[in-house]
């Protein structure tokens, strides 16, 4: 019993973070938006996926080492944006309606949880957090370190199901809108594009203050 009270000071500071809206945010929202739920879902478990690698990568301390690596952090940050900045310049530049209509083909989705994995995995926010929060949360007898950090990665996992799922959920409801209007589904694929845009710059400017 006396492991839930740092468990629930956790979960708390997890979620204050899952809940800002931020990069992998904005990728469930717009795959949502642009394929349905079932691309939505599909972007939520890549995110997921991911998220096992950044608590992965806190237990062993890649995020302290990157913390202490300057060049290597501002290296994975420039390429989150890049690679941000590259889907939302593809998005801008398409000429074709983008919303698939009807239920995503399994590739398709496959797609789209590689995509939203490497969008996560790319964001240097997450590396960040690990070195702040995960130390305190790991300072157990080492037989019991294991087993601290599944509970950890646990929280993390539904914590991201729970707030991106709703995420996907809502944001399905525009998508019924577009449907059935090449035009506004072009307009909509170009908004979500230079969101994307947006959040790339967003992001260096961010990490630039870290």
């Amino acid at each position: 019993m006396h492991d839930a009270a740092p468990l629930a000071v956790f979960a708390v500071l997890v979620f204050g973070i899952v809940v800002l809206p931020g990069m992998d945010m904005a990728f469930v929202a717009a795959s949502a938006l642009l394929g349905g739920r079932p691309a939505g879902f599909a972007a939520v478990a890549g995110i997921v996926a991911a998220g096992g690698v950044h608590v992965a990568a806190g237990a062993l301390g890649l995020g302290l080492l990157l913390a202490h690596a300057p060049r290597a952090f501002n290296a994975l940050l420039i390429a989150g944006a890049l690679y941000l900045a590259w889907l939302g310049l593809g998005l801008l530049r398409s000429r074709s309606a983008l919303l698939a209509i009807g239920p995503a083909a399994p590739r398709s989705a496959w797609q789209t949880f590689g995509r939203a994995a490497l969008t996560c995995l790319l964001n240097p926010k997450a590396y960040v957090f690990t070195v702040a929060v995960f130390p305190p949360f790991l300072r157990v007898a080492p037989e019991a370190l294991a087993g601290r950090a599944v509970a950890l990665g646990a929280i993390v996992t539904l914590t991201q199901a729970l707030v991106y799922g709703a995420v996907a959920l809502g944001a399905t409801g525009p998508r019924d809108w577009l449907a059935h209007s090449a035009p506004r589904q072009r307009a909509a694929a170009r908004g979500v594009g230079a969101l994307f845009v947006v959040m790339a710059g967003w992001t260096v400017w961010q990490g630039w203050r870290v």
